[in-house]
């Protein structure tokens, strides 16, 4: 088990997807995407295998959860920022977190 003090230094903000870009890199099928955290953190990227339920065009827009103070990952050629926060359905696809309705970017999870 975890304790409070261990929850509370993971990170998890607010994102709005901005720009999505094709990965051909990516071993999974997966988007660039591009998230504004708001002023305080800023734009961060991310790759996401979520191609199976979002479209590009969906995406841009959408408010996601992310933890946003991992340090960086290299995925093929790309550098990931944060990580993006969903969960797997039924079928393994990923559903992302969301909030139920809009919220500054960049706040944090309570």
């Amino acid at each position: 088990m975890i304790t409070w003090e261990d929850f509370e230094k993971v990170d998890i903000r607010t994102g709005t997807i901005v720009e999505v870009n094709d990965f051909p890199k990516a071993r999974k099928p997966a988007w660039q995407l591009t998230i504004d955290f708001g002023a305080e953190i800023g734009i961060k990227k991310s790759s996401a295998q979520i191609t199976a339920h979002y479209s590009k065009e969906d995406l841009v827009g959408k408010q996601i959860l992310a933890v946003v103070n991992f340090p960086p990952k290299q995925i093929a050629n790309f550098m990931s920022e944060c990580l993006v926060l969903g969960v797997a359905d039924e079928s393994g696809d990923i559903v992302l977190v969301t909030t139920e309705r809009k919220v500054g970017s960049g706040e944090r999870m309570q």
